[in-house]
């Protein structure tokens, strides 16, 4: 797909465009409901609560979407493996010891001591920490929020010392995972001078072949089927390539 000069490859497809709407819609709904009840003491969480119906609608609504998180997450995770086992896709979110290269590489350079960044494969290691924190984050609140949902329950089969336990721990991560999405996950998606003002990839499904020969060449040269280093040796603004382009994955 071709927009003026610029050329553009598939990238996602619609169910990974879906998937990540709702999990952002839900996401802020977390937020807004959870953050307002932990910090109740300022006008802004108080404005929040009565603006939701009061503090018991508030919880309902937190402990709703907290399920349909839940139900994303599962989906997400069958889905995905499902995937991997059956259909054989790559397991390109797999953390590996190239990852830990790539940092390095990528520390160089922005020193200055090398004249292209890490040739990454279809997501880099700052896409598969981030990935793999939010996953773990995920079953982190999951599991505490069930505690603290039902805690007579829970202190039936287990020491009473895991409710108090839980709440710090579902209010704690509920924090660093809004500081992680406001500090890393905007700026990347946003004010990163590589998409400002905007990264469209997950709205639109497309990423243009110069951010593709920039940030994940190795990928690219597999689509194009030609050689890495004829990627990073052409440049992200050369255009021509060998064979026709392929869609990426899902």
């Amino acid at each position: 797909m071709s927009i003026g000069a610029q050329r553009y490859i598939k990238r996602f497809g619609i169910g990974r465009i879906v998937e990540h709407q709702l999990n952002a819609i839900v996401f802020a709904l977390l937020v807004l409901t959870g953050l307002s009840q932990r910090f109740h003491d300022y006008s802004l969480s108080q404005w929040i609560i009565m603006t939701f119906g009061g503090v018991d609608s508030v919880r309902v609504i937190h402990r709703y979407a907290g399920l349909v998180f839940t139900v994303l997450v599962a989906v997400h995770i069958v889905a995905g493996s499902i995937g991997v086992i059956v259909k054989k896709w790559p397991a390109s979110m797999v953390v590996n010891l190239k990852d830990f290269r790539d940092a390095i590489d990528n520390l160089k350079y922005y020193f200055g001591l090398t004249n292209h960044p890490a040739l990454c494969d279809r997501y880099d290691y700052k896409q598969k920490f981030e990935y793999w924190g939010v996953i773990a984050g995920g079953f982190l609140m999951i599991s505490t929020g069930l505690i603290l949902w039902f805690p007579v329950t829970v202190a039936r089969f287990l020491p009473g010392e895991f409710i108090p336990a839980a709440k710090a721990a579902h209010s704690n991560e509920a924090l660093l995972a809004f500081l992680v999405i406001v500090i890393w996950h905007i700026y990347n998606a946003i004010f990163s001078p590589e998409v400002f003002p905007l990264d469209t990839a997950i709205f639109t499904g497309m990423i243009s072949r110069e951010r593709m020969a920039h940030e994940h060449p190795i990928e690219l040269a597999r689509i194009e089927e030609v050689a890495v280093e004829a990627i990073v040796k052409r440049g992200p603004g050369a255009h021509e390539h060998a064979g026709a382009p392929k869609s990426g994955g899902a």
